[in-house]
C-alpha cells in the first residue's frame, strides 16, 4: 500500500466516507420491530406444543417453526440485503439462559408428568428472545456507529 500521493485532506475525506458508510450500514441492519416479536411467538408456539405430549402435535409444530425461521431469515435478507450472525459472548449467554430454563422444564415435563410447564418455558424464552434481540440490535448498531 503506497501512501506517497495521499495528503491529510484526502485521508480525512476517506475516513469521513468510511464513517458515513458505517452509519448507513447501522441504519440498514436493524431488524424491524416485528422481527423479534415473530421470532418470540414462533419459539413460544414450538415449545408450548410439548404440553400436548404428542408427536402428532410437536412434529408439525417443529416443521412450522423451521418454516417460520426460514421465512424470517429470508425477510431479513430481503429487507436489509445482508445477514448478520450473532456469535461470541452474546450467544454463550443466550445458550446458558436457554439451558437454565429448558432443563428444569423438561425434567418436570418428562420426569414428573407436568407437561404444562412447557407453556411457561415457551413464554419465558419467547419473551426473552424478543428482549435479547432488541438489546443485541441496539448494541450492534452502536458498535457499527462507533467503529468498534
Amino acid at each position: 500500500m503506497e501512501s506517497n500521493d495521499i495528503d491529510r485532506a484526502e485521508a480525512a475525506a476517506q475516513l469521513a466516507a468510511l464513517r458515513a458508510d458505517r452509519v448507513a450500514l447501522a441504519d440498514r441492519v436493524r431488524a424491524p420491530w416485528w422481527y423479534d416479536v415473530a421470532l418470540g411467538l414462533l419459539l413460544f408456539a414450538f415449545l408450548s406444543s410439548y404440553a400436548f405430549d404428542s408427536l402428532w402435535v410437536t412434529f408439525p409444530a417443529l416443521v412450522l417453526f423451521g418454516a417460520g425461521l426460514g421465512a424470517l431469515v429470508a425477510a431479513y435478507k430481503r429487507i436489509t440485503g445482508i445477514w448478520v450472525s450473532v456469535t461470541g459472548p452474546a450467544m454463550t449467554a443466550w445458550g446458558g439462559f436457554v439451558l437454565l430454563v429448558l432443563v428444569p422444564a423438561f425434567v418436570l415435563a418428562e420426569g414428573f408428568d407436568q407437561h404444562w410447564v412447557m407453556v411457561v418455558a415457551g413464554a419465558v424464552l419467547g419473551t426473552a428472545v424478543v428482549l435479547f434481540g432488541r438489546h443485541w440490535s441496539r448494541r450492534y448498531d452502536a458498535e457499527l456507529r462507533s467503529g468498534l
